[in-house]
């Protein structure tokens, strides 16, 4: 009997050289390659040329296919070839829905494997040289969506809201206005907040402020999805000029490899 294997791989946050080798050696690998909307797809040159490479974008306000759809894809494909990828941005296994594909692929008897990537809740804030975590300022940090699968505010940041940790918020620009009003009824209204969109990408743009303000400097800098907002005292550590050095740096040195 045919037996094939779906592989869900973490493409990473953006930056095409933040991805694991096992990604890449995965990739190259695959007969088919079902890939994301916030997935670079210069990745896709790492695959064969008679690979099939198709798009099944999903983001906030893009499903160009529901989850079932894409459920049935990979069943269909994994009857036909033998190495089937699911390329996801970041990491699968954060809000990527990796269980619901999963299941449905265990359900028509397809074997599955996870190459994990790297996540944009930790790398963007980190290559702006935001730590979630820093000794003498916070003890840890959560990763939380901004909604619900109904649309509404997560309780859990109402939670996070209470707490001295770091904040990591993803998939909530509709809801920012909302999300710093909670923060405000915490005592947090001077708390620091970067907002970063498109992290690790050429067109990343970053503006930074605190709760009772941030979604002002937000609406000014016509910030949109994909974004991460990040509430907490670490973001005091962000140095623009340090940035703005270091990004000269790197791409003098895009090449080096």
């Amino acid at each position: 009997m045919h037996k094939s294997t779906l592989f869900l791989v973490g493409a990473g946050p953006g930056d095409p050289e933040l991805i694991t080798l096992k990604a890449i050696r995965t990739i190259a690998a695959a007969d088919v390659i079902l890939y994301d909307a916030l997935v670079n797809e210069e990745l896709l040159t790492y695959a064969f040329p008679a690979s099939v490479k198709r798009f099944v974008g999903k983001k906030y306000g893009c499903h160009y296919l529901s989850q079932q759809e894409i459920n049935q894809l990979i069943i269909e494909y994994a009857r036909s070839h033998s190495r089937v990828v699911r390329l996801k941005g970041g990491d699968p296994f954060v809000f990527g829905r990796a269980q619901e594909e999963i299941d449905a692929a265990r359900s028509a008897g397809i074997f599955v494997e996870v190459i994990p990537g790297i996540t944009s809740a930790i790398a963007v804030p980190a290559s702006r040289m935001i730590p979630l975590t820093c000794r003498g300022i916070n003890e840890s940090f959560w990763v939380t969506t901004g909604t619900t699968q109904s649309g509404e505010i997560s309780n859990d940041i109402k939670l996070a809201a209470q707490s001295s940790a770091t904040v990591v918020i993803l998939m909530a620009m509709s809801k920012l206005e909302t999300i710093m009003d909670i923060f405000a009824a915490n005592n947090k209204a001077d708390t620091p907040v970067a907002i970063i969109q498109e992290g690790t990408t050429a067109n990343e743009k970053i503006v930074v402020g605190k709760v009772k303000d941030i979604f002002f400097k937000a609406q000014y800098a016509e910030l949109k999805n994909p974004a991460i907002i990040v509430v907490g005292e670490v973001v005091n550590l962000y140095t623009p000029e340090i940035n703005h050095v270091l990004q000269q740096h790197l791409n003098s040195n895009s090449n080096f490899f």
